[in-house]
């Protein structure tokens, strides 16, 4: 599947970091609680179609993806907004937390600070629409970014022209095609052939395309985690003892090298190195057959402890992995037992807390590292917010509940460094690794690179050279 996403009122580069996008500038407000924000929206700027971008247009936008008429769409990010979810509720006739403040400014007032709301405006839920929009724009989208939307052929190509009067600047090509190619194999073969610019390369062909094309390979830490929730509820679980030990017990590095291909980079926290917050030098656990035993003992189970680790079949990769958590387990006194569901009905037991283990990753939708602290620790979050560990600290709770809240980013930073460390300690989680994107470019490809959020990708310098 193919995700289009166009300019909104921010958007994050190739680094993920946050730049302005259609608004020049943003401030709070002026008490600096980071409870009000004002854009000012870039003078000029029109959408594809000639219309003009303007601040009616972005509140119609939010109003359109909230209301509860819409069909798809993920519209939590826009929740903090005040009078918001009431809106999406059928609750509320208006959301008053949107004030237009003339033709180029868009206040947003929140039910609470929130320091990072920003980054939520430049998640694709947050793009802008023509108002009122097209009949047929989910056919036919319409955005103000650097590439004007063609032709769609379904289950097989998107097709993009150059935007000659975007304002950050055309981009280098004339045109911008997304091949829609669901088999890796199948992608893999194209690129060979000289059909496709880019790839991301399949995890079977990781050791040859290292051997073979290492010239053409770009990598990079993901903003992803894969990780074992253990279920803090359930159990000999419960004891922060048993989860150390199961994180001794397993040989996290030889499972990446074997099954991953070495794809990854060790977790020693859940914050991704690429994100601030995160500690590369943190003492790890280790693969300490000896040390799990007599923590397990140590907490009332000499004879060990039985437990189920729930996967889904349809990811091979993670399912060889529960294989080899399984397989290093039973050497020290766990008996793993392995339940094989379908992806929703797996995710679905974890939800309601009704898996020992499970075996999951998790994607970052914005770059900071509050998106893998708060849906995956803070007690609120339990179940469907993402907290399928069920762990509860209050002390965690405060501390994340402070750095939502704390506007200066190396205040900010120093809170996110200090939860890592203190719920790494409690264990929730069998801590695997952060996998590294992995793709491949054509020789003739210049000014392209991989992007660390899905979102800031915007090729506007890639070109093909000619040969």
């Amino acid at each position: 599947m193919v995700t289009l996403t166009f300019d909104g009122l921010t958007q994050f580069d190739p680094d993920g970091r946050l730049l302005p996008a259609l608004a020049d500038r943003w401030t709070t407000g002026q008490d600096g609680s980071g409870r009000r924000y004002v854009f000012h929206l870039r003078l000029g700027v029109k959408f594809h179609d000639g219309t003009p971008l303007t601040a009616a247009a972005v509140r119609a936008s939010m109003l359109r993806v909230l209301s509860p008429a819409t069909k798809g769409g993920r519209p939590w990010p826009l929740y903090p907004i005040a009078g918001a979810e009431a809106y999406a509720a059928g609750q509320a006739g208006d959301v008053s937390g949107i004030t237009v403040l003339g033709d180029s400014g868009v206040a947003f007032s929140l039910t609470e600070p929130l320091a990072i709301f920003p980054k939520f405006l430049a998640m694709p839920v947050a793009s802008v629409v023509p108002a009122p929009p097209p009949g047929d724009l989910a056919q036919r989208a319409v955005g103000t970014g650097p590439w004007r939307f063609v032709a769609w052929q379904h289950d097989d190509y998107l097709l993009f022209a150059r935007n000659p009067s975007y304002w950050g600047g055309a981009p280098a090509g004339d045109t911008l095609m997304v091949r829609i190619i669901p088999e890796p194999l199948t992608r893999a073969a194209e690129f060979e052939a000289g059909r496709l610019s880019v790839i991301e390369v399949p995890f079977g062909e990781t050791a040859r395309w290292r051997r073979e094309r290492p010239d053409q390979l770009v990598e990079k830490p993901a903003l992803r985690v894969v990780y074992v929730a253990l279920n803090n509820r359930r159990g000999p679980l419960r004891d922060p003892r048993v989860r150390q030990a199961i994180n001794h017990g397993v040989n996290v590095p030889e499972i990446l090298a074997a099954v991953y291909g070495g794809r990854g980079v060790l977790a020693r926290g859940a914050i991704p190195p690429g994100l601030a917050g995160s500690d590369t030098t943190r003492r790890r656990y280790g693969y300490d057959p000896a040390a799990a035993r007599a923590l397990i003992a140590d907490a009332g189970y000499p004879g060990g402890i039985d437990v189920r680790l729930w996967r889904t079949g349809t990811n091979v990769e993670l399912s060889r992995v529960a294989q080899a958590i399984q397989a290093q387990l039973s050497g020290v006194g766990v008996r793993v037992e392995l339940v094989e569901r379908d992806a929703s009905s797996q995710r679905e037991a974890a939800r309601k807390g009704e898996a020992d283990m499970v075996i999951l990753d998790w994607w970052a939708d914005y770059p900071d590292a509050d998106n893998f602290l708060y849906p995956l620790f803070y007690s609120g979050s339990f179940g469907p917010g993402g907290n399928y560990a069920f762990y509860a600290d209050p002390s965690t709770d405060s501390l994340i509940l402070r750095a939502r809240r704390t506007t200066d980013d190396a205040a900010r930073t120093a809170l996110y460094r200090r939860i890592d460390e203190r719920v790494y300690r409690a264990a929730p989680w069998l801590y695997l690794w952060f996998p590294t994107d992995l793709w491949a470019r054509r020789p003739e490809l210049a000014g392209w690179d991989l992007p660390v959020i899905f979102n800031g990708q915007r090729w506007t310098g890639a070109r093909v050279a000619p040969r």
